[in-house]
């Protein structure tokens, strides 16, 4: 349905949640099972749902900016609290509020998703009905949007203060097909209070996904499903080689994911036009990322490898840009310190995940990393390139190695640790950068 999946009633986009199982009060086990249902109205129509995260996180990073230089440490503090009132079946009001404490040393300027008084991190109402099998409905205002592939849309759970949009999308679902429009702009924070955050209207992003559920079982056990999209993403602020202008991009592409048998699959390609500044755009990327159980025992070690392509070059040029660009993906997929990103990019990263103790998730990575573009630079997660990297030789700029623990104490708390080691390659090395260890820990409460 595009709002991501829910794990025992808890999903990333907490209105996505269903508590109304604790109409019984026989389902309750604590007093924090009271605040998911409050009954407003006597029939229980009109209710509160209560939420709400905790999350102290640490980050240790050696040569930040891949310059040698004293450690960076991060000691990074996350609030956040939220309502959800149901109006009856088919009307809701949603509110989430958020707060970004953050310490530590050589800190430099920290962005306002890492350091934040308070901010509105979600405020919209909603509408649903049912015309026949089909749901359809609209949602307005402040709310976060994951409806795609998350290299591609993500609210960057990685960073404190999440990414979140302004606008109206709306849903027409049915049992095996669906289709959502949208129209939103990006949000500008400040440092402050809830008063210094605005609506960005210089980034403005807008388009159709659609869902189609394939027959069951139909590469052996399992569910897949085909998500084709065409999305525009237009922006005053845009900067390529030095230069900042007016880009207005188009997205035209299909997303593949689900479950084949033992087999996981997540595939994305999009084909990107447009134009820069009064320059054509023409670019390309392509994600395959593809996992496979060794058993059929629930929990089983699976094996696995993504291979991606992202197109670059031109933009320290002339006539066409060839330089790919994700809309706002998912930022720590290809380097845990945001040391990389699809732009310009070709990776290779075989993976294993397995379950060490009981409650304990893993997964061990090894990426290597190179330029599509040797007369281009090698960008950051934030879409700035590194320095130099543009004038120097070669494709291959590092490998990197990853692990990341996931501890479920329980349902609510969370223990997460990732380390990563990045290895600078030839590119790197000549524009005067060098590798660079990271380390993160957090423990994270929700209810």
């Amino acid at each position: 349905m595009g709002d991501g999946p829910s794990t025992a009633g808890y999903n990333f986009s907490r209105w996505a949640e269903d508590w109304t199982k604790f109409r019984d009060p026989a389902k309750r086990t604590d007093w924090i099972d009271r605040l998911k249902y409050l009954p407003i109205a006597a029939d229980g129509d009109v209710y509160l749902t209560l939420s709400g995260e905790a999350r102290l996180r640490v980050n240790h990073t050696t040569n930040p900016d891949l310059r040698e230089r004293r450690a960076q440490r991060q000691d990074i503090v996350r609030l956040v609290g939220g309502a959800d009132l149901h109006l009856g079946e088919h009307v809701r009001v949603f509110g989430e509020v958020a707060h970004a404490g953050l310490g530590g040393v050589e800190l430099g300027t920290p962005t306002t998703s890492l350091r934040n008084r308070l901010v509105v991190q979600q405020a919209f109402v909603d509408a649903t009905t049912d015309i026949a099998d089909v749901t359809v409905g609209a949602r307005y205002g402040r709310q976060e949007f994951t409806d795609g592939a998350n290299l591609l849309i993500s609210s960057r759970d990685n960073n404190t203060i999440r990414f979140v949009l302004n606008g109206i999308r709306a849903w027409a679902r049915g049992p095996r097909v669906r289709v959502d429009l949208f129209d939103f702009k990006f949000t500008a924070l400040g440092y402050g209070g809830t008063r210094d955050d605005r609506v960005d209207d210089l980034n403005r992003f807008s388009g159709v996904t659609t869902g189609i559920v394939l027959p069951a079982n139909l590469f052996g056990e399992g569910q897949l499903y085909v998500d084709p999209f065409v999305w525009r993403l237009r922006s005053l602020d845009q900067a390529w080689g030095g230069v900042t202008a007016r880009e207005a991009r188009n997205y035209y592409g299909v997303h593949v994911w689900g479950d084949a048998g033992r087999a996981t699959i997540d595939w994305t390609v999009n084909r990107q036009g447009g134009d820069f500044n009064g320059r054509r755009i023409s670019a390309w990327q392509v994600f395959l990322a593809q996992t496979f159980a060794l058993s059929d025992a629930k929990g089983s070690p699976r094996v696995g490898v993504h291979a991606d392509y992202a197109s670059g070059g031109g933009a320290y040029g002339r006539g066409t840009l060839r330089n790919a660009l994700a809309p706002f993906g998912n930022n720590i997929y290809y380097s845990y310190q945001l040391f990389a990103t699809p732009t310009n990019l070709v990776a290779v990263a075989p993976n294993v995940q397995f379950t060490p103790l009981k409650g304990v998730r893993a997964i061990a990575e090894y990426q290597f990393a190179w330029r599509d573009t040797a007369t281009d630079a090698v960008y950051r997660a934030n879409g700035s390139p590194f320095a130099g990297t543009e004038r120097v030789d070669g494709h291959k700029f590092g490998e990197m190695a990853r692990l990341q623990l996931v501890w479920s104490i329980t349902p609510r708390l969370a223990f997460t640790g990732r380390y990563e080691h990045l290895t600078a390659g030839p590119v790197l090395r000549r524009a005067g950068y060098t590798s660079s260890d990271f380390f993160a820990g957090w423990l994270s409460f929700r209810f």
